[in-house]
């Protein structure tokens, strides 16, 4: 989600060195702009340990795969589409050999009982049983381990927005029945999905697994966090009920089969900050509460959105939630031991003990980048066991010098942060970053494993509001407003890692524009093509970088599009185009089946700024906008991307 029109300033520890100054010196030092190889060495492994992972002692993601058609090692495997055009149709375009298909919109049935969606008549009853808004992060789990034809799809709905949601709506003065609405429709959606043997996909209304996670949903906190003061109100004095989850973005999936999904700007549902008491005010402003009314107003029909009212909900917000898409009548958990700051995304992996890791960037300017390894370790085994693991571990921030290395700082009751209990660390996670000295970046969002050379790819969107004064040098990132992705190698290759070396991948900007200063992992930059604003990465079996966008329009007035970038072999850095989205909409999910046949992407907030009333995409029925997801296949059936 772009949060430029919602984010708030949030002032970070003076002193801690801005990641561009560092950025500046490390390509200036390397010449990575000029004299950077093709190439670079990589860790040689077949998969990743999060593939190799059996799922309830059965298969394992990669056996269900097969083999994947990519020829080639270490993120080299040939890609066989051209880049296709910029574009601002009202239309998905896509390479072409390709289909680009609407699986399921906003307001479609989801559980038994649900009625047919009517844009004029929305209750709140209705939406907690139909798919909600403004689908963000897709998951795909196999119902069947020895086959890929039948899934559950799991798709986050991260905000909402009543001029998008309905005619005639009055942003100053929405109804009690609009609101609960609006709540009801975020959260996720659960759905069975199924391939048919065209290749062509469809979802199962009313299926078992169906479900509808929203705004009112009961949630139980797990860690350090849970039960304290800190998350106790006057609706819920034990701190262990929490309702609902609002604003997940990002997400990611555990070896055992189930789904982490992230909180993020969680900020902007609350209002009148300026009453609550001094300390809690100035920890509330850490994550941007407002101090008067919010914009949403939802204050003015429900309570606990009130911080002078209800001062500890807030608390209870901004966290990583995991949900068993597996068991529709599991109760979701708030992890408080992965910290609390806007999560973009938990992916995870195992170290080498085989603890499990979650990197996690927190989605503002100038915040940092985080990484969690559970105390205890995997079991292959033991699914049971396993649904405890992120209960407790330690959660590090990032810290990096411009030498190329850094370290993982642990976020504990000692140094500088003596005094302080893991409850506290837990709550208010950005305070005790900055006073460790983490490393400020340009709003980290997605961060991932690749699955071929075990090295970590984090996606600094942009970052509008740098100033020229905090770099120097011709690099132009001041402000930045393309974006880069980082490539981090872990010590050892080990995501426990304590240490780590980082370069740059990939600049983003137009290569055809020398003022942008980009760099494409040393390729060269006449054959190549732009791309700005990333936002959310995957990887196929090959170890191919996938990437989606949002904020092209605005940063090289052209839709947001889906990418794929090889990351070694004489191809490493070279960007393709694969497909391109609609007006005013951002591309977010994506996700790939285990074979690679299918890759999943959503179409977030069509039409976005032009409101219902005057639309500036009427995508995917030629009525009205509908946040929905597609599903891109190759028509020969064969591998994406080959």
């Amino acid at each position: 989600m772009s949060n430029d029109s919602i984010e708030a300033p949030a002032p970070h520890r003076e002193g801690n060195e801005p990641f561009a100054s560092i950025l500046n010196r490390r390509l200036s030092r390397r010449g990575l702009l000029k004299t950077a190889a093709i190439g670079a060495p990589l860790v040689a492994l077949s998969t990743s340990p999060l593939l190799g992972a059996r799922l309830f002692g059965g298969a394992s993601l990669a056996d269900v795969a097969g083999a994947s058609g990519h020829a080639g090692a270490g993120g080299g495997g040939p890609v066989g589409i051209e880049s296709i055009p910029h574009d601002l149709d009202d239309t998905v375009n896509i390479a072409s050999g390709y289909a680009a298909e609407v699986l399921i919109r906003w307001g479609d049935p989801v559980l038994a009982g649900a009625p047919a969606f009517d844009l004029n008549n929305q209750t709140a009853a209705a939406a907690r049983r139909q798919f909600g808004f403004n689908c963000d992060y897709v998951g795909f789990m196999p119902l069947d381990p020895g086959s890929v034809r039948f899934g559950l799809l799991s798709v986050n709905h991260e905000y909402t927005a009543g001029g998008d949601m309905f005619p005639g709506y009055d942003s100053d003065n929405p109804t009690a029945e609009q609101v609960a609405v609006e709540i009801a429709n975020h959260g996720m959606s659960v759905v069975r999905v199924s391939r048919r043997g065209n290749g062509t996909w469809y979802y199962h209304p009313e299926s078992y697994y169906n479900r509808r996670i929203h705004g009112e949903t009961p949630i139980v906190p797990t860690g350090p966090a849970a039960g304290s003061a800190y998350l106790q109100t006057a609706a819920d004095p034990t701190g262990m009920d929490i309702r609902g989850m609002f604003n997940n973005c990002g997400g990611g999936k555990t070896p055992w089969g189930t789904i982490l999904t992230c909180e993020e700007n969680f900020h902007q549902y609350f209002a009148n900050n300026d009453a609550v008491e001094e300390t809690a005010q100035a920890r509330n402003a850490r994550y941007g509460a407002p101090g008067g009314e919010s914009f949403r107003k939802w204050e003015r029909f429900e309570r606990r959105f009130d911080l002078a009212q209800e001062p500890n909900e807030i608390n209870r917000h901004g966290y990583v939630v995991e949900i068993d898409p597996y068991d529709p009548t599991s109760t979701p958990r708030k992890h408080t031991a992965l910290g609390r700051f806007k999560h973009e995304a938990a992916n995870t992996t195992l170290s080498d003990d085989n603890r499990v890791v979650v990197y996690s960037g927190d989605d503002q300017r100038f915040d940092y980048m985080y990484k969690f390894v559970s105390r205890n370790a995997f079991n292959p085994y033991n699914r049971a066991e396993n649904l405890n693991l992120l209960e407790a571990g330690t959660l590090y921030v990032a810290k990096f010098d411009d030498s190329g290395a850094g370290e993982w700082i642990p976020l504990v009751p000692d140094g500088p942060l003596a005094g302080w209990s893991l409850a506290d660390i837990c709550v208010f996670t950005r305070e005790a970053a900055d006073l460790v000295g983490a490393t400020p970046m340009d709003r980290p969002e997605d961060i991932e494993v690749n699955p071929v050379n075990r090295r970590v790819y984090a996606v600094m969107t942009n970052n509008t509001r740098r100033t020229e004064e905090q770099v120097d040098g011709p690099n132009p990132r001041g402000p930045n407003t393309y974006g880069h992705i980082l490539e981090l190698t872990e010590n050892g290759g080990d995501a426990a890692a304590t240490t780590f070396t980082w370069d740059i991948f990939i600049l983003c900007g137009d290569p055809a524009n020398e003022e942008h200063g980009t760099y494409f992992a040393g390729f060269e930059q006449g054959e190549l093509d732009s791309i700005a604003t990333p936002d959310n990465i995957a990887f196929d079996r090959a170890g191919n970088l996938w990437v989606t966008t949002d904020g092209q329009p605005r940063a090289l007035e052209a839709a947001d599009a889906t990418y794929v970038i090889p990351t070694a072999g004489p191809e490493r850095g070279r960007l393709r185009r694969f497909m391109t989205g609609v007006p005013g909409g951002e591309v977010t999910g994506p996700e790939f089946t285990p074979d690679d046949t299918a890759l999943f992407l959503a179409i977030q907030h069509p039409g976005e700024r032009g409101g219902l009333d005057e639309p500036t995409s009427t995508w995917p029925d030629g009525d009205f906008p509908r946040p929905s997801v597609i599903v891109t296949r190759k028509l020969d059936g064969g591998v994406i991307g080959t």
